[in-house]
């Protein structure tokens, strides 16, 4: 296959140009400037289409600009975009029902960004420690994992193990115990070492995509499980990429035969078209919260809802051709392909339905310059911790696209050999 993508065009170029001027320069994204998408493609500003196997970090996992999603929004945009929760609204109740429903949970809390759900069930977790478990005031401590992601906000970085993420932001907030994750401590005996009678929480990716789409080995998470019921302890199982269809499951928890206590969601809950993210749990957690305790301007903002609501009502669809079936369909194929690469540039492959972390050989390249060349293929993909690809197609692609970018990164790497 040959290039798509030559010389960074005039066009492109000038857009570069405002970003490096105007805007912080926290990312580094690869010199493609989208200006249309639909379904799993994406058109720049030279017309050039690209496959995206990105979906915005999952937050797309039902494509771009999906009709149902859109047409959910179109009906909210004519109605009602915003009361703040000073007042009720009247899609705020049946999304939250919806939601809670889908998971088999008493009460949702809903928000904007993952970070902010990330941060509210932190929150809830020590007031239901101090409330509910007894445990004195200004002790509550919760467990967390070695490169675990679960955003960019002061307290969450604190925690990470991600020198870049951390590296002078400090001074942190106290209260966090890290351990190793998953291949790590199979058996989860660090874990339990670490816990105290302080300890009111385990916060924990089910599977952990920032690390590079890190698998844990069977059993792990039922004894995460196990430990936390001996200890009194919540787990908080943060699903905001795993979640929502992203593994071929509903869950990557349950998928693993586990409840957690606490779900957090985001990304894709908001269809790719608004941020809304949501903490769910059962009433006895969630009912620690109280007028005045917690809230956001735009949490359970209406026109979030309507889409969310749509977004329950296609996760809802268990049949042959629900958007579930077709992420575990494209998941056999994304596997099955990339297992054929290894040894021909590919030093291991990690994945979880339609979803792989991909470590490339060095020798062919950093995972930036390796994405850097899919996307001269027409393929975008996110590079991570060097070398590493990662790969998350939209759920409503083909088996034919998957078949499309797998052979635009065998083309890289041998071409690369």
């Amino acid at each position: 296959m040959t290039s798509t993508l030559p010389a960074v065009s005039e066009a492109t170029a000038r857009h570069e140009q405002l970003m490096e001027t105007y805007s912080a320069h926290n990312y580094h994204p690869l010199p493609v400037v989208v200006v249309r998408a639909e379904g799993a493609w994406a058109t720049d500003v030279d017309g050039r289409s690209y496959l995206d196997c990105l979906a915005g970090y999952s937050a797309l996992n039902f494509g771009h600009r999906h009709p149902a999603l859109v047409a959910a929004a179109h009906r909210q945009l004519d109605r009602l975009t915003l009361t703040s929760r000073a007042f009720g609204n009247d899609r705020i109740g049946p999304f939250c029902a919806d939601l809670a429903r889908l998971l088999g949970k008493d009460m949702v809390l809903p928000m904007n960004t993952g970070a902010e759900a990330v941060e509210s069930g932190l929150k809830v977790a020590r007031k239901w420690g101090y409330e509910v478990r007894g445990v004195p005031e200004g002790r509550a401590r919760i467990v967390v994992m070695a490169g675990g992601f679960h955003g960019r906000t002061t307290t969450i970085v604190g925690f990470s193990t991600d020198p870049q993420a951390r590296g002078g932001f400090g001074p942190f907030t106290p209260g966090f115990d890290v351990v190793p994750y998953g291949p790590d401590d199979p058996e989860a005996q660090a874990l339990a070492a670490a816990m105290t009678p302080d300890t009111v929480a385990v916060l924990l990716e089910p599977v952990q995509g920032e690390a590079g789409v890190i698998v844990p080995p069977p059993g792990y998470l039922a004894a995460v499980r196990r430990i936390c019921d001996r200890a009194g302890a919540l787990l908080i199982a943060d699903e905001v990429q795993s979640g929502l269809g992203r593994t071929g499951n509903l869950l990557a928890t349950r998928a693993a035969g586990v409840e957690a206590d606490v779900y957090l969601l985001g990304k894709a809950l908001g269809g790719g078209i608004v941020p809304l993210s949501a903490v769910v749990a059962d009433e006895p957690v969630l009912g620690v919260l109280r007028p005045g305790q917690h809230g956001s301007t735009f949490g359970g903002n209406p026109l979030a809802c309507a889409v969310g609501s749509a977004v329950v009502e296609l996760l809802s669809d268990s049949g042959p051709d629900g958007v579930l079936a077709r992420a575990r369909e494209l998941g056999a194929v994304l596997s099955g392909r990339l297992a054929e690469l290894v040894g021909h540039g590919v030093v291991a492959v990690r994945s979880a339905g339609p979803w792989a972390g991909i470590d490339v050989d060095p020798r062919r390249g950093s995972g930036h310059e390796v994405c850097a060349a899919l996307a001269r293929r027409g393929v975008l993909a996110k590079d991570t911790h060097g070398a590493t690809l990662r790969m998350s197609p939209p759920l409503v692609a083909t088996p034919a696209e998957i078949e499309f970018a797998v052979d635009a990164l065998a083309e890289v790497l041998a071409a690369r050999g």
